[in-house]
């Protein structure tokens, strides 16, 4: 009597595999994602996300590479409270870990961007889980610190990327819905245009002779100011979401 469930139990399994075994949709190509589960790792890949679902009035900034060492930037960070997050790459920053250090001093969070802004997408585990936990190592023995989130250089990822994030202890992996360019204008990869509650905003380094980073920065703020919105910290929002689930509208 127990054999047709046990038969159909063994036939939903394999079905499950074969469905866990594939590419998750839009993985390759890099677009934010829902968490994926590798056949035979327990352990929950991290999500992406290039937004986070809130009612909260708060928009996410982002600052990557580290090549943009403005002294005023400390001072503005300090002076308005701001919550930012900077994703670091090692050959970038180079000699300037003290100025990431007093930028942390006055509240900034510093996450990993990998070892030599590398795109990941393609490469095989070792080099990616090179380049991820290298720059953990790196992270660590600058700030005593293990950052959590993780940005691929360029936003493109595979499902190899989230498995060596997973191993190097990496909780989210962070892309961007809007970005700011040199000019201080924003553009925005989905979506309409237009800042939305719980958006993540990259503002990647920029060329030298442009905005400085505190007068790109500045022009933002006034943006958000006049959304309704408030800058908030993407750790905080990240670890309160149930399941965090990736993407989101």
């Amino acid at each position: 009597m127990r054999r047709p469930a046990a038969a159909a139990l063994c036939a939903a399994l394999l079905a499950g595999c074969a469905g866990a075994a594939g590419e998750r949709p839009g993985v390759a190509d890099g677009r934010a994602q829902d968490p994926a589960r590798v056949v035979g790792d327990p352990r929950r890949l991290p999500p992406v996300v290039d937004r986070v679902p809130t009612r909260d009035p708060v928009v996410f900034l982002t600052y990557d590479d580290g090549a943009e060492r403005d002294p005023r930037f400390v001072g503005l960070v300090r002076e308005r409270r701001l919550p930012v997050s900077m994703f670091l790459t090692d050959s970038v920053v180079g000699p300037g870990y003290g100025h990431f250090a007093r930028l942390r001093a006055v509240g900034v969070s510093i996450q990993n961007h990998t070892l030599d802004h590398s795109a990941l997408r393609g490469l095989p585990f070792a080099g990616q889980r090179a380049e991820i936990c290298g720059q953990q190592h790196k992270l660590r023995s600058r700030f005593g610190i293990s950052p959590r989130l993780f940005r691929p250089p360029y936003g493109t990822y595979d499902t190899t990327t989230l498995r060596a994030a997973a191993d190097c202890g990496i909780t989210a992996v962070v892309l961007w819905r809007a970005s700011l360019n040199a000019a201080g204008e924003l553009t925005y990869t989905r979506g309409e245009p237009g800042l939305r509650p719980g958006d993540i905003v990259s503002v990647p380094s920029a060329e030298t002779g442009s905005l400085t980073l505190t007068e790109r920065t500045e022009r933002l703020l006034r943006v958000i100011g006049k959304r309704g919105l408030r800058v908030g910290r993407l750790e905080d929002h990240l670890e309160r979401r149930p399941g965090r689930r990736a993407g989101g509208n």
